[in-house]
């Protein structure tokens, strides 16, 4: 059995590499995965802790499982917006470098 503090950890250093991609990556694509990778850390952070309290029976209320769910859903939502709107500015601009859409004017 793997402890849970091997879990915790391993949220750790993926929310550090997907952080570590946001502020580094000039893509916006490989920012939206960077994001992606930090939002399946905190789910996997999520999961166990909620293993973790349902072991001890003190699990009340949402549990880790129902939370990721969520989360997930949002996530979808948050790819499907974000890809939309990247499609469009590369059809406009033929780039998706980041530097390139701060200069982007209504």
């Amino acid at each position: 059995m793997v402890p849970t503090e091997a879990y915790v950890a391993l949220s750790g250093v993926m929310f550090s590499i997907g952080a570590v991609g946001v502020l580094t990556r000039r893509s916006a694509i490989m920012i939206f995965l960077s994001v992606e990778l930090m939002l399946n850390s905190a789910n996997l952070a999520l999961v166990t802790y909620a293993y973790q309290w349902a072991e001890a029976g003190m699990l009340a209320g949402i549990s880790g499982q129902t939370a990721v769910f969520i989360i997930l859903s949002v996530a979808a939502a948050e790819v499907a917006v974000g890809l939309g709107i990247l499609v469009a500015i590369f059809r406009n601009r033929a780039s998706t470098d980041v530097d390139a859409l701060a200069e982007v004017r209504l």
